[in-house]
This record gives C-alpha cells, structure tokens and sequence, in this order.
C-alpha cells in the first residue's frame, strides 16, 4: 500500500510526470523514495522530509480536497503504482490488500466485493464509479468487475471509502463507495510521444491488451484506448470465461479560469461471460455497455451529466447436478434473459467557504433507469430517484472538527429517506488523528426485485412454479458507527491505522414463498455486524517499501435470516491477513510479493439441493464450509530503455493453494503471466 495522497478525481489540477518517473502518479511514495536517492547530494533524511511535505487529501464527494486526515470516513487509495506492481489482471485481485475488504471470486469473470463481513453473492451493496460516474447496474444490482469500461493502465488511482457514504453519494453507497480515477491526458503522455502498449498473456488462455494514444495540443487533451481481454474457466482450460473488447475516448478543454469541460465516451462488448453465480444458477451471458459522459469542473463547482447503456442476454442455467431436474424460464419457458437498460444521470455540487472556520458542500443529483425490451419483467420498468444533500465541515479549534451532513432521497416507488451522517476528529497533533463516526444508509430494492415474472420449473413433475416482484417492499437500512485511529512514526517512515465499527442492517431483502406456493421478495430479518481492522505501512529504506494489516468481522443475524439461507444471508471470514514487500531500484529491476490469509467461514447453501435430492436423489449438497485459504501474488520486473520499456512475470496463487471462496464457486488454481509494456 503506497503512503501517497489521495486527490480529487474530477478537478485537480493535471501534471506531467517527469521522463524518468516510475510513475504517472507523482506522489506514489515508492517513486518519491527512489528519485530521491538517485541523488547523490540528499542524505536519507532529506527523503523523508520529502515524504513527509506530502499533503494527502481526498474528494469530498467529487468536489474540493482535503487533507485525508481530516476526512470524515475511513478511506483508502490504490495507486496506479499498486496496480503495476501487483502484475493483477483485475481490480478485486489488487483490493484484496485493504484491510476490511471483501473480495469473493466465483468463476474465471465473476467477482462479488464488499466491505466488513456483508458479501454475498450477486453483491449490490457497494457502489462503484468511473470519474465520478456510477457504473453499478441497477436492474439486477450488478457489478461486472471483469467489464470495467477501462484498460488498467489508464487507472491513476483507485479510492476506497469504507462503510456507509449515502449522505453524499445517496443510494447504494451502503457498505461504502469505490471510485475509480483515471489519467488525464497530459499524465498518460508524460514526456513521451503519447503512445502506450501493454501485452499480457498466460495460463488459462489468459490475454490482457491494451493500446492507448494520448496527447495535447494548446488547451485541448485526448487519450484514446483499445483493450482486449480473455481468459479460460478455472473449472477447464478448454473453455472461455471470459472475452471483451473495449474501446474508449476521453478528451478536456482547459479554460482561462482554471475550469475545464471534459467529454467521454465509450463501449464495451463480451460476447462470452461465465457468471454470475449465485444460489442454484449458473448464468452464461453476453453484455455490452456503452456510455457517454460530459461535465464543467472548476475549483470548488461542478456540474456532470451521463448516459449508460446495457443490454444483456443471459442464459439462467442451474447448477450441473440440477440439469434436467430444474429450469427457469420466464413467463413462456424461454431460460434466456434479455433486456436494455439506459440510465441517464445529472449531478451538481458546490462548495463554499464560510468565514475561516466553515466549509460548505451541497449538492443535488437525479437518475432515470429506463428498462426495455426484457422477457424476465412483468412489464418495462422506468424508475425515478432524485436526491439533495448538504454537509458542513466545522473546525471549532485548531485541533477539533465537526462534520454533519445529511442527505434525502426521492424515488419513484418508495417513500423519501434520509441519510444523516455525524463525524468528529480531533488531531492533538498535526501527525495524529482520531475520528468517531455514525452514519446511514439505504439501498432501495432493484426492479428484479420488484418487477420479476419468472417461472422454477421442476422438470421431472411438470412443475412451473411462479416467481414474481413485490411492490410492497421497504429499501434495506444500515446503521453505522466507527472508531478510527492513524498516525504518523519515526520521521514519517511508518503510519499505523485503526478502525472499530459496529453495523445494525435491517429490513433485508430476500425471497420468500407465500402459501399457494409463489416465490416472491419481501423485507425480514435483521444483522448485526462488528470486527476491528488495524495495519501499517512503512518506508524501510529508499528502495524497500512493505505493510501488514489483520482484519476481523462477526456477523449476528436473527433466525429467520439464518433459516432463509438465501441471497441475503451473510456468510464471512472471522478474520484476514495481508503482507506485502516491494523493492524497487535505480538499475531498473523491481519485486512485488504479496500474501493473503483468509479464515475458514461458512456461506448459505441453497434448500434446492437437499430438496432435489431428497426428491430424487443422487445430490451431493455443496458444503457451507469453505476452508481457510492462503494467497501469494508475486511479480518480478525489469524496466530499460530510459523507463520507457519494462517486461514483468507475474504469479497468482504462486503456491497452488487451490481453493473455493463460495461453496458454488469454481476451485481456484494458480496462473503465470508474463508481460510487456511501451512507452513511446
């Protein structure tokens, strides 16, 4: 984990890297220690003041900065630096590192991510943004981890803000709020011709290409990009998991008055998708998403409008011990699943200084789903939500802040919400901070779970059993409070965190079946969720750079969520570790390894299985019980040609612990990858 700053993503002022940066981000630790001691005439002291000038800061809700440590929420950042080291070829493999994270792969594409203990899977509690523009697909509640609409090296950092962010961010910022930010283009290019291409190929089929021109012309910048990526199953390397081919194109137009206008856009197509994965289904998919996006940024403003398409076709096949047992179909028998889902979104905040002791931020957002063309609805589905928003930050004294804020939602089919959050930090020093916190937060029920008209059939009986939506059902709610600690040692070589939370979740949506015999979803059940997280990182030398964290999470939920042992039971490792080391030195050589250890846990298994066999017979129910799991990721580099030029070899599950993260998911195995990079 880099000691880096955190920056806004959508309004900080863009610098070119320098030829001989290791890193388009300038300030990524390991690069500041390393330019640093290619200096002969600055001593190891001087390294450290250097690092310790650094101001950290993150967005506040996509708006101005702020020194991290006075940030009202435990926040996290990946850099682009993590990104390289790490030889990953997907963004959970790299947030497996955070301490409280919650990364659960299911095939060869699926991936559900989650904070403290409330993963599942078909996760839908988290949200997730591209610059600031939601890419959480809000007619299952999907996140496609593996369809990201961008190639990883266009990544500059990646911002994770545990625990629930809905007094800014609104709806589905229940469990916390990751932000992907990409380089502008002037950081692409650097101090080259602004040409990027990566190459990675592997085990598993695996292929990760990418090629990128960026470049600058007075006031005007672009980067275009290209990506292919495609990988084999972890259940048989002869057949596809995954294959997407991407294309986007970002452009911005500096203003005299330090503002900017930004237009993008892109696409994003997989014709083949092995997932998602969830309770007896096995889905086999097919989806595009294309987008466009534009925004006026200036200093403490902004203003940003998108569109976003998806289209989906799924084939909803049960698990292979159920074929020729069980089906679902919709209304008419056909197991595919189609739709069209366009999402239009408008955003606006501003931020205003009140005196020397207030910072004003408020802001208001509106979204418009519109679902058409789907088989698997009673009927196309358009949804309204709109929200306000409005947060103070009060610095009483010198040393003590004040942050309220609160937040009210509107949407179409529910009643309003609100969304309060109370924040106090208290810095007795300039390099210790302690911070109390409660918040609140919803997640409104998605239209699968309202407008579904699906049928379970059981083949052998002729049964068709209906599975329809619930317009009766009440958003999920948590309730949140936080403890944390971060502080500064030994010239700013070594920063240790810490963090306590207690979690009450409640009005959870599940899938019940009402006397006559129908599925339907309805609001039960309630959980509680506490643990602690608490790690360092630290700067041994100039060269050497490593941390350590342990996290550790209890979930208490009452008996009629147990007894359900669906899609909203919670199921979670009692405790995770994590360690990494990174070298990196002037003669261009560099070594990553990091290791994960995860706790065995129990998951819900679906009652399908002891029924199917009890009926029939020959069923051999998945066990709950996942056993405890180790990974080591590592990754050796050389990079020549003026750093312009770096060929890698990466290892995931280095030591061959094959393992389950589900009791349905695929076993996981090991994969070498090799890499090349040019930058011309």
């Amino acid at each position: 984990m880099a000691l880096l700053a955190l920056e806004n993503p959508e309004i900080a002022t863009s610098q070119p890297p320098s030829d001989q940066s290791r890193s388009s981000d300038s300030t990524s630790t390991t690069k500041t220690a390393s330019s640093a001691s290619s200096s002969a005439t600055e001593t190891e002291g001087d390294i450290f003041r250097i690092l310790k000038e650094e101001k950290e800061s993150i967005s506040r809700g996509l708006g101005q900065e702020q020194p991290i440590s006075e940030a009202p929420a435990n926040v996290y950042v990946i850099t682009d630096e993590d990104i390289r080291h790490s030889g990953a070829t997907d963004i959970p493999t790299v947030l497996r590192r955070i301490p409280g994270m919650e990364v659960m792969q299911m095939t060869g594409a699926d991936f559900n991510v989650s904070t403290r203990g409330n993963n599942q899977t078909a996760a839908n509690h988290l949200l997730v943004l591209v610059d600031g523009r939601p890419i959480y697909e809000y007619a299952f509640g999907n996140v496609f981890w593996s369809l990201l609409p961008v190639t990883l090296p266009e990544i500059k950092k990646i911002e994770v803000m545990k625990g629930p962010s809905a007094s800014i961010y609104g709806f589905n910022a229940f469990d916390g709020v990751i932000n992907i930010v990409t380089k502008s283009p002037q950081e692409m290019k650097g101090n080259t011709n602004g040409t990027y291409a990566q190459f990675g190929g592997g085990e598993f089929g695996t292929i990760r290409s990418t090629l990128i021109q960026a470049g600058t012309h007075g006031d005007f910048g672009y980067r275009l990009s290209f990506g292919h990526d495609q990988n084999q199953k972890w259940s048989n390397r002869d057949t596809l998991a995954l294959r997407s081919n991407k294309f986007n194109l970002q452009t911005e137009y500096s203003l005299k008055d330090n503002s900017k206008i930004s237009l993008s856009g892109g696409f994003i197509d997989s014709n083949r998708f092995d997932g998602q994965v969830y309770d007896v289904v096995h889905e086999s998919s097919q989806l595009s998403n294309g987008y466009v996006q534009a925004s006026y940024e200036r200093s403490n403003f902004f203003i940003r409008t998108s569109w976003t398409r998806w289209d989906r076709n799924s084939l909803a096949l049960v698990d292979p011990q159920l074929r020729g047992l069980a089906a679902i179909t919709d209304r008419n028998g056909n197991p595919s699943q189609t739709f069209r889902h366009d999402v239009y979104t408008l955003w606006t905040q501003h931020t205003v200084d009140i005196g020397s002791t207030n910072r004003l931020i408020y802001g208001v957002n509106a979204f418009h789903n519109v679902i058409t063309q789907v088989n698997v609805f009673d009927s196309a589905v358009q949804e309204n939500r709109f929200g306000t928003y409005v947060q103070d930050e009060w610095r009483i004294t010198n040393n003590l802040t004040f942050v309220p804020g609160i937040r009210i939602d509107l949407h179409s089919e529910l009643n309003p919400t609100y969304s309060p959050r109370v924040a106090v930090l208290y810095q007795p020093t300039q390099d210790h901070t302690f911070r109390i916190s409660g918040s609140m937060a919803f997640r409104p029920p998605n239209p699968l779970e309202t407008h579904t008209d699906q049928r379970n059939v059981i083949i052998p009986l002729g049964l068709s059993i209906p599975a329809i939506g619930s317009r009766n059902l009440q958003a999920e709610k948590i309730v949140s409070y936080e403890a944390g600690y971060q502080g500064w040692y030994w010239k700013h070589r070594l920063r240790v965190r810490g963090d306590v939370f207690f979690n009450h979740l409640s009005n959870s949506i599940g899938v019940i079946q009402t006397p006559n015999g129908t599925f339907t979803s309805a609001n039960f059940g309630q959980a509680d969720i506490y643990g602690a997280e608490v790690g360092f990182e630290f700067l041994a030398t100039s060269w050497l750079t490593g941390f350590f964290n342990y996290s550790t999470v209890q979930v208490h939920q009452t008996s009629d969520l147990v007894a359900a042992q669906g899609l909203n039971t919670r199921g979670a490792p009692p405790y995770k570790i994590s360690a990494g080391l990174r070298g990196e030195w002037d003669n261009g050589l560099s070594a990553e390894s990091v290791v994960h250890h995860v706790a065995a846990s129990s998951y819900p298994v679906s009652p399908a299985f002891s029924l199917f066999n009890g009926f029939f017979g020959g069923i051999v129910p998945p066990d709950s019980r996942v056993p405890a799991y180790t990974l080591l990721n590592v990754r050796g580099a050389y990079r020549f040609w003026k750093d312009r030029a770096e060929v890698a070899i990466a290892a995931f599950n280095a030591i061959n612990d094959r393992h389950q993260e589900n009791p349905v998911g695929d076993v996981i195995g090991s994969r070498v990858v090799g890499w090349l990079t040019l930058r011309y």
